[in-house]
Parts: structure tokens; C-alpha cells; sequence
């Protein structure tokens, strides 16, 4: 590194650096080039580079510090692949996604197959102009590339408010019609948009807002484009673009095993193959029900389940595995085996909801014909349980919505007034400085985007009975648009997201008791306009790095969203006008839709029977309450440690992220937990300190490689050998043998509870 002074000089025109080269404070120059008003984690001192490009190593090894704005991006080609990809893949996904076992086609198959598509199309179409646009302005940019796989990328998951209009038709008997379909899916997928263009000078220009994810793509654009840029370093070796194919093959070709020809590499239960039918054994090893201290599993399915460990800062993997072993194998079997909520009768960690009898909660047995809750055949039946996972994931995630707005404040709130009054050129970042050349969005543009939305919002909650007033429908904004900027930092920071979707089942079932479809809807606008703004503000971030220039990422954005809405909503009504008994259990195609049963219970569970019944004083579950408490208090230790000892390693814990960290589980289990802290152990600590030549070389490539290889793997497995005949393929042969057995014969598969049912034939307390 060149001498401090003269990289200041070089670097800043800010009248606070002195420029006769008077002593200067090194953390103050690092903090301001970094634009962290915060002691940032992500810091690392031994590798910041203060001249003309990102002071993070992580985004220096992914990112080029460089732009040629002459590059063709917004062009005719580009906008064709990325419709046809708007259509195709949410068409695709929505299809798959009421049936099981389903196959997701992620963006990532469209960034891969984008690239040798768009290759073609330059060498083949005509140098013509079409309506002034040119058919064909050259070779196939990094750009363009980038424009075609966010519109993939946009609409590629099932839009959330589909599972309402499904759960209305299968739970409520109401089939509205398509314009109150659009008009809610459109509201709920687009509204958030207008909150993310306000949160992007907070959450995309400083350039301490990494945004983890994005490196991984950014690291495969530039590869598959075999960009060259400082920041991949000097190592050699052989080149990224080789690396990335032979990972990519090997990714591939491995998965076969684990995915379908010896599946128990997957289940790596092996304990519970010693043992099979010791419950205690299987409670605390097994993998499907079970808290997984067997430790081990050889799919990177498993391992990538709830994110790439190679993307993910090792100090924020170190918060979440903390949490994980502290509340899940620490906490949970303390509830479990002292039997407290009554868990003992029931597997440690499942899903489902439990009637006193331990079968499954038969939520038809206390609605009323109009879908009301009949309080005496409540009180005739059984209250509700839930295993110990279950119901501690309640609980973590009530904390995690108090600490998340504690910890902000004590963190953020600089960051966030130091931000809100600096433009973009003002950034210390080389990236933004590179971006400030472009026209920026108008905020009128977000303004129209809400108002709209808002319009949509209003009248598919007042035409169609919906039974939820105005009221709560600006409630539910407010909620999501309090947490977006919040929630959006320690995102950018650690890759770690806190859901709002149980802390708006828990306001709207005690603001509005027995509305099942108004607590749907207000979850919905409540969860997903945050959830959708940072898709949007994410997206941007992943444009800022590449260099495309903010109006026609809007617009794609925008225009692809419309796009895949409307896409599902066609493929989702053609289903259940034309495939047979589709979410019947015993479908005979396997259309059974699992989350639409999942959403569909929910809606009882919070909006029929109400948080009144289960969370309030008196009730099963009230101590759990008591986590919005913890939640609050907690991070107010690390920051005073901080504030007395700034050097300690107290300001790598972040109580956020160790209280939401696991809030996949369930269903995820520990063997999406611990392999995937192991990996990261491995190479986003070990690796980046011993070897950091080759971590900033091929450290993000090797991600992308592991998913790409992962997601094409999926996809010829299902449709060649699984969705064929109906999954009869191999059945007595392949199916059947002991790899693909011997985690099936084991207590923990078959969710053995640890004690038996008393006598009396129920568990619980005698009255509720």
C-alpha cells in the first residue's frame, strides 16, 4: 500500500484531510472511504485499498473497478431474451410449484444459458435497424448480459399473493374473478418498488452495503465475459473461466449421486442407521425430524439450502451457527425432554400443526359453515401444539423483529442521517463515482409506481369481499416500510434477511379475529412490500456493480414484473380449470400443493383461530411472548462492550442475525445448518487468511460454478428421470435399494415423539 498521505491526496478533495500531510486518523480515512459510519465487521484492515476501487476485497475479487459507457446495454436483443425469459421461467416455476416433488428453475439457468443464446444472436441477425433500434449493435455485451438475467431472475419465484388466490379457491370456495387476481398480485409484487427507489441511497450507493449475494453473479459475469480487472489479482494458475467449467461439470455430475442414485449422502443420518429405533438417539441425529448432530451431509443442495456458504462473511456464518447451536442444540432439547409446551409427545422439529392426540390439527373439525371459528368445538376438540423447533422459531422471531429496530438504532442511525443527505457523486466509492455519469431514476417515476399500486391495492380489498378494511391495509405498508431500510442494511451487510411474516399474522390476528383472508392479504402487504423493495434494491446494487445505467434497470425490472405476474396467474388458473382433484393429498400427478396447504392452514391457525387463543396470557404458548423482550434488551450489550473496548470481538456479534439466522427451521433442519458453517468455516476464514490469492481469484467463481452445475443437474434429473411415467423409472430397482432406503427405516423418518400418549389417549392441559 502506498504511503497514507499521498493516497489521501490522491484519493479525496474533502477539506477535513489535511493536505500538508499532518497526522490523520487511519480509521476515520477507512470508515469515510468505505462510506461506514459504523464499526463495519466487513472491514478488513489487512486488505483495504484506498486508491480508485473498493476498499472490501470481497468486492474488488468479483467487481471491475472500471466502465466503458459506449457498451451496448439497453438494446433490442437484450429486451427479447429477458421477455422470453419472463415468460417462460415463471410459467415454468408456477406450473412446478403446486406439485411434488416440484423442480425450480432459478435465474442463474438463465444467466448460463443467456450467454451462448446471446453469443448466437450476435453472430447471426442482420446489422438492420428496427423502429431505431439496431438488431444487432455487436458483439454480446457483459451488459446486456446482466438486463437479460435480472428480468429472468425478477418474477422466477411463485409471486406470494398466487397462494391466496389458490387458498381461496381450495380452503374458501371463492373464485374471483381475474381482475381481482391481477390487481392483487400487481399491488403485492410492485408496491415495494416505490419504497426501494427511497432506500437506495441508503442500501446502494454507500459502498458498505455490499450486498454479498451479488458477488457471486458478478464473479460469473465477468468470467463468462473474461473481463480482466485488478481486483482479480495477480495468482496463477489456471484461468477463472477454466475453473469455472470444471467446477461447474464436476457440480453436475456429482449431484447425480446424492440426488438420485444413493440419496442417503444426502440424509447423512448415520448415527440413526446404528440406532434406528432409539427416539432419543434419533431426536438428537436424525436429519428429517431430528437436530442433526451427525454433523455430515455430500450435497450441496442441502449444504446451499439457505444460501451459498461462500458468499456469506464468515463473521455473520459465525453469528448464525451460534444461534443455531445455542437455541437448537442447547434450548430445544431442554424444552423437549423436560416436555415443556407439551412438546415431549411430538417430534422435536416438524412443520405441522398437532391436535392433543398427537395427529395432525384437523382445522375442519372448529369452522363454522361461513368459515368462522365455532369457540365450542374448539373447546370440544384441542387446543393447538406445536413441536419444540416450531414453536422456538416463534419465539426467535419475535425477538428478532424488537432487536432488528434496537440494533439499527444504536448502529445505523449516523449511517442513515450521513446518507440521506449525500448524493450519489458525493460517494467515496469508485463505483459510485462511475455510476454518477448516468441519469438517475426520477422520484416521480416512484411516486406513479405507489400511487398505482396503491389504487390496485384499494380496490381489490373494497369491490370483492375481503372482509379487510382500508385501515389495515395502510397498516400493513407502514409495518414493511418502517423495516425496509433496517432489515435491508443488515442484509447488504451479512446475507441474512429478518422476516416480517409472523409479526404480521400476530397484529392482524388480534386487530382483526376470524377474517381469514383480510390476515392473508395484510401478511402479504405487510411481509412482501419490504421483501420486494429489497428485491429491487438488491437488483440495483447488482446493476451498480456491472455498470448498467439505473433507467432501463427500472424499466426491465418494472416490465418483467407485470410480465411474470401475469404469466402465473394464466398458468395458475389453466390448472385448476383443467387438472383433476389438483391439491386433493392423493392427486395422481403429484399436484397436491404443499405450500398452498401451508398458507391455507396459516390462515386458520392465525386468522380463524387468532394469536388470542394461543399467545395470551393463560395460554400454551404466552412465554414465548416474552422474546420480544430479549429481543430488545440483547443488543444493547455487545454496543456498550463496543463502545468501552472498540477492538473487542464484541462488534462482530449481531443479535438480528443470531435470532433470525435459523428462522428456515422448520422446515429446514441442521443439516442445512451445520455442513453449510463447516464449508464456510473452511474458505471464508481458513482459506481467506491462509491463502487469499486464491480466495480472491476463484472464491466466488467456484460459488456460481456449485450452483450453476446444482441447478442444471436438478433439471435433467426431474425431467428425465423423474417426472417421466409418472416417477415409476427404477422403481424396483434404483428406488428401492439400500442407499436410497436405509434413512427412511429410522425413528427419526418416521417422526417417532419421544414419550407415548397417556392413557387417556390425549396430552395437554383439561381445559382451554
Amino acid at each position: 500500500m502506498s504511503d497514507l498521505h499521498d493516497t489521501q491526496r490522491k484519493s479525496f478533495t474533502d477539506e477535513k484531510y489535511d493536505p500538508e500531510g499532518a497526522p490523520v486518523d487511519y480509521d476515520a480515512v477507512v470508515a469515510e472511504v468505505a462510506g461506514a459510519f459504523f464499526d463495519d465487521p466487513n472491514l478488513d484492515k489487512d486488505h483495504v485499498e484506498l486508491e480508485n476501487d473498493s476498499p472490501y476485497p470481497e468486492v474488488r475479487s468479483a467487481v471491475a473497478n472500471t466502465d466503458d459507457p459506449d457498451m451496448p446495454c439497453n438494446t433490442l436483443r437484450a429486451w427479447v431474451l429477458g421477455v422470453i425469459w419472463a415468460i417462460l421461467i415463471p410459467g415454468v416455476n408456477q406450473f412446478f410449484f403446486f406439485r411434488f416433488p416440484s423442480v425450480n428453475v432459478t435465474n442463474l439457468v438463465a444467466q448460463l444459458l443467456s450467454y451462448p443464446v446471446g453469443r448466437f444472436l450476435a453472430a447471426s441477425l442482420p446489422r438492420k435497424k428496427i423502429f431505431g433500434m439496431s438488431l444487432n449493435p455487436g458483439p454480446f455485451s457483459v451488459k446486456e448480459h446482466v438486463l437479460i438475467t435480472i428480468m429472468a431472475g425478477v418474477g422466477s419465484a411463485s409471486a406470494y399473493a398466487t397462494d391466496i388466490i389458490a387458498v381461496q379457491r381450495v380452503y374458501y370456495n371463492q373464485t374471483f374473478n381475474f381482475s381481482y387476481q391481477w390487481f392483487v398480485v400487481m399491488s403485492t409484487q410492485m408496491i415495494g418498488y416505490s419504497i426501494g427507489g427511497v432506500a437506495k441511497r441508503f442500501l446502494v450507493s454507500p459502498p458498505s452495503m455490499i450486498w454479498p449475494a451479488n458477488l457471486v453473479y458478478c464473479a460469473l459475469f465477468n468470467t463468462l465475459h473474461s473481463q480482466e480487472y485488478s481486483g482479480i489479482g495477480t495468482r496463477g494458475g489456471i484461468s477463472r473461466e477454466r475453473f469455472f467449467l470444471y467446477a461447474f461439470l464436476g457440480g453436475f455430475f456429482w449431484y447425480f449421486l446424492p440426488g438420485y442414485l444413493f440419496s442417503a449422502l444426502s440424509v447423512f443420518s448415520w448415527v440413526c442407521w446404528i440406532a434406528p429405533n432409539n427416539t432419543k438417539v434419533n431426536a438428537m441425529f436424525g436429519y428429517q425430524h431430528g437436530m442433526g448432530m451427525s454433523i455430515l451431509t455430500f450435497d450441496w443442495a442441502q449444504i446451499a439450502y439457505i444460501g451459498s456458504p461462500l458468499a456469506s462473511p464468515w463473521w455473520a456464518e459465525a453469528n448464525v451457527f451460534a444461534g443455531f447451536v445455542f437455541f437448537f442444540w442447547i434450548v430445544t432439547p431442554i424444552l423437549y425432554f423436560t416436555n415443556s409446551f407439551y412438546t415431549g409427545y411430538l417430534p422435536i422439529s416438524s412443520r405441522t400443526s398437532y391436535d392433543n392426540t398427537g395427529a395432525a390439527y384437523n382445522v375442519t373439525a372448529i369452522l363454522n359453515p361461513d368459515l368462522t371459528l365455532n369457540l365450542e368445538q374448539y373447546k370440544a376438540y384441542s387446543p393447538l401444539f406445536l413441536s419444540a423447533t416450531f414453536a422456538l422459531s416463534y419465539g426467535l422471531s419475535f425477538a428478532s423483529i424488537t432487536a432488528t429496530l434496537v440494533h439499527a438504532f444504536l448502529y445505523f442511525r449516523k449511517q442513515i442521517w450521513v446518507q440521506a443527505r449525500r448524493s450519489l457523486h458525493e460517494q467515496p466509492d469508485i463505483h459510485a463515482r462511475l455510476m454518477s455519469r448516468y441519469k438517475q431514476v426520477p422520484e416521480w417515476w416512484y411516486i406513479v409506481i405507489f400511487v398505482t399500486m396503491f389504487v390496485f391495492g384499494i380496490i381489490s380489498i373494497e369491490l370483492w369481499p375481503t372482509n379487510m378494511p382500508v385501515w389495515a391495509f395502510v397498516l400493513a405498508l407502514i409495518i414493511s416500510f418502517v423495516y425496509t431500510i433496517p432489515i435491508g442494511m443488515i442484509q447488504a451487510i451479512t446475507n441474512q434477511q429478518v422476516g416480517l411474516n409472523v409479526i404480521t399474522e400476530l397484529i392482524i390476528g388480534y386487530a382483526l379475529p376470524g377474517r381469514p383472508i383480510a390476515m392473508m392479504m395484510f401478511k402479504t402487504w405487510g411481509y412482501i412490500t419490504m421483501s420486494q423493495a429489497l428485491t429491487f434494491t438488491s437488483d440495483f446494487k447488482l446493476g451498480h456493480y456491472m455498470k448498467i445505467p439505473p433507467r432501463p434497470m427500472f424499466w426491465c425490472q418494472v416490465v418483467a414484473t407485470v410480465i411474470a405476474g401475469t404469466v402465473q396467474l394464466g398458468v395458475q388458473a389453466w390448472m385448476f380449470t383443467n387438472i383433476p382433484d389438483i391439491c386433493n393429498p392423493k392427486q395422481k400427478n403429484g399436484f397436491i400443493c404443499p405450500s398452498t396447504e401451508v398458507f391455507g392452514t396459516a390462515s386458520i391457525i392465525w386468522g380463524v383461530i387468532g394469536p388470542a387463543l394461543q399467545f395470551s396470557k393463560g395460554q400454551i404458548f404466552y412465554a414465548l411472548t416474552f422474546f420480544f423482550l430479549i429481543g430488545a434488551a440483547l443488543p444493547v450489550i455487545p454496543w456498550l462492550i463496543v463502545k468501552k473496548y472498540p477492538n473487542s470481538m464484541a462488534k462482530y456479534i449481531n443479535f438480528p442475525v443470531i435470532f433470525n439466522g435459523t428462522g428456515l427451521i422448520p422446515p429446514a433442519t441442521a443439516v442445512n445448518y451445520v455442513p453449510w458453517a463447516i464449508v464456510g468455516f473452511i474458505f471464508q476464514y481458513v482459506v481467506r487468511r491462509r491463502h487469499f490469492s486464491w480466495w480472491t481469484k476463484y472464491n466466488y467463481v467456484l460459488s456460481a460454478a456449485m450452483d450453476g452445475g446444482l441447478a442444471v443437474s436438478i433439471i435433467v434429473i426431474f425431467f428425465c428421470l423423474q417426472y417421466p411415467r409418472n416417477g415409476t423409472i427404477g422403481l424396483d430397482t434404483i428406488q428401492t435399494w439400500w442407499g436410497n432406503t436405509v434413512y427412511l427405516n429410522t425413528a427419526d423418518a418416521n417422526s417417532v415423539p419421544n414419550l407415548p400418549l397417556p392413557e387417556s389417549g390425549t396430552f395437554g392441559p383439561t381445559s382451554w
